[in-house]
């Protein structure tokens, strides 16, 4: 029997090592996996580099930026608060930051991506102002100050937003008196034990053992990721895979109080008896019939995924220091691995197929929503193609092909004459038709619009037969023009670029009674239909 077990062990850890392969050629950065089975670690690895200039390996004590596995320690913080009677769930925000907007919005939404909140990062970025360039942790504060803008009637829809927990976190040090960092090392990591982990929101603050992180991949080359902004409540925890197994096993063996684990997983349905699978900090999700509870992680050179399988008394972790490195699918395929036998792993649905695809394939719009996307067969997969975004289709029951990430929600499937029926959460599933041609920028469009929620100022106008937009914002002016392009005679379509990502966004032509163009209702991954009034 324990020759059995033995080999069973070295047999899951060969199938693990096989997946990250590639990672362990000379000169890669690579990832770092845990995992951990009835409050033990069965697998704990790095493969990869932390650091390629000075050839370090990743090890099971590196440090990475895990980004937005974050949120849920300041929630547990904010949640720890609400059990001592110092904050109520169901008061707003302005309450305990007086310099916002009195907006109908609750801590409680704000808890669960359900407040309607548009995320600052968009705000600033509808500036001209990326991750990239310096920020001030006062600029990001200043950018939810001056907006009043909400996505929709709060706790109606899930809409991730990273404002939700950039003010949750200062909401913790206005009532503790203290910086979050403080507040969380004392309250959670010291406690637990999670001695290398911690909230260092200054960018060039030296961190012992903290990995590179790096943009590009073996064919294209690897090249340092760069990020210019502090980091708060929303994602700036740095930890190592050792630690946050020692998080996952106060999920099953809490100490720091027995009710914070339920509390976090606690379910709140969206008006109208609406599911949301993003709860308080954490999403919940399946696996292959196997309910799952973690929340992924992404930063430019950054990707965590920490997973957790409560059926199986399972955890998974995977942390890389690549940003085309996919944490995600290889904590699921790892989880799937440590799960063979498990009587209640339901057999995997089949991949989608090219053949499939292909009738599927094009750009489909929606021009009420607005929302455009591009479905292609890309590296073997049906990718989605949305908001400057791809993302990878896995097939679900009832002919449904959805999203295999739990950041946003969206699924398709063939619908009448030609068209895709597309659920977008919160039971609204609204028709694409496919876009066949393009209509010309309208030469109306030209001008100067403003947006008083965000500060932003676009110029647009036509350069010979290109149409482009000079942003400017409250942080940057000049910079390098966006693409407009036409879609329909009300929707034009805006590109902005990026050394990380490049963001679309689709711009409504708000008109008067007479037909004449007076603004814009701009809408992007996390921002929908904010107004720019046209000036001139």
């Amino acid at each position: 029997m324990l020759m059995s077990k033995a080999i069973e062990s070295a047999v899951f850890e060969r199938r693990v090592s096989a997946l990250f392969a590639p990672f362990t050629k000379p000169a890669s950065p690579g990832a770092v996996v845990g995992v951990m089975r009835g409050g033990e670690i069965e697998f704990c690895k790095g493969f990869g580099l932390a650091s390629v200039e000075l050839d370090v390996p990743i090890r099971p004590d590196t440090r990475f930026r895990i980004a937005s596995v974050s949120k849920q320690f300041t929630v547990t913080a904010a949640l720890m608060l609400a059990a001592e009677g110092k904050l109520k769930l169901s008061d707003s925000p302005d309450k305990y930051l007086p310099d916002l907007p009195p907006l109908p919005v609750t801590i409680d939404q704000m808890m669960r991506n359900s407040s309607g909140l548009p995320d600052f990062l968009e705000l600033l970025r509808l500036g001209g102002h990326g991750l990239d360039k310096p920020a001030r942790p006062e600029d990001l504060f200043e950018a939810c100050v001056r907006n009043r803008h909400l996505n929709f009637a709060p706790g109606s829809r899930f809409l991730y937003s990273n404002t939700n927990f950039l003010l949750l976190g200062l909401i913790v040090e206005k009532l503790e008196g203290k910086k979050l960092g403080d507040v969380l090392a004392e309250r959670i990591f010291k406690p637990l034990g999670m001695a290398n982990t911690g909230l260092v929101a200054e960018i060039d603050a030296v961190i012992p053992g903290l990995a590179t992180g790096y943009l590009g991949d073996r064919k294209q080359g690897f090249r340092r990721a760069a990020h210019a902004y502090p980091q708060g409540g929303e994602g700036g925890l740095t930890s190592t895979v050792e630690d946050l197994l020692i998080w996952s096993r106060h999920f099953d063996k809490p100490t720091l109080g027995k009710t914070l684990p339920a509390k976090l997983a606690a379910m709140a349905p969206l008006t109208g008896g609406h599911a949301n699978n993003y709860r308080r900090g954490v999403a919940v999700d399946e696996l292959r019939g196997l309910a799952t509870v973690g929340h992924g992680g992404l930063w430019p050179g950054f990707r965590t995924e920490f997973l957790r399988v409560p059926e199986a008394d399972l955890t998974v972790v995977v942390i890389a220091n690549l940003g085309s490195m996919d944490p995600w699918r290889s904590a699921r395929a790892i989880a799937a691995l440590a799960l063979e036998g498990n009587r209640k792993l339901k057999p995997a649905l089949p991949p989608i197929t090219a053949t499939e695809t292909k009738p599927l394939a094009g750009t489909w719009f929606n021009a009420e929503e607005p929302s455009l996307f591009e479905l292609a067969w890309r590296n073997g997969e049906a990718t989605v193609t949305q908001n400057g975004l791809p993302f990878a289709l896995g097939r679900r029951t009832g002919g449904w092909f959805a999203a295999e990430r739990g950041s946003y929600e969206f699924a398709l499937k063939p619908g009448p004459k030609g068209t895709l029926r597309v659920d977008l959460g919160a039971a609204r599933v609204l028709s694409f038709k496919k876009l066949e041609s393009r209509k010309a920028v309208p030469a109306a469009l030209a001008g100067t619009y403003v947006s008083s929620d965000c500060a932003a100022v676009w110029r647009i106008s036509r350069h010979g037969e290109q149409w482009q937009a000079e942003v400017g914002g409250p942080l940057i002016s000049g910079g390098a023009p966006w693409i407009v392009r036409g879609l329909d005679a009300d929707t034009v379509e805006l590109e902005s670029p990026g050394s990380w990502i490049k963001a679309i966004q689709l711009a409504h032509l708000v008109r008067d009674r007479d037909g004449t163009i007076v603004a814009l209702e701009v809408s992007t991954g996390r921002i929908k239909r904010i107004r720019f009034d046209l000036t001139s």
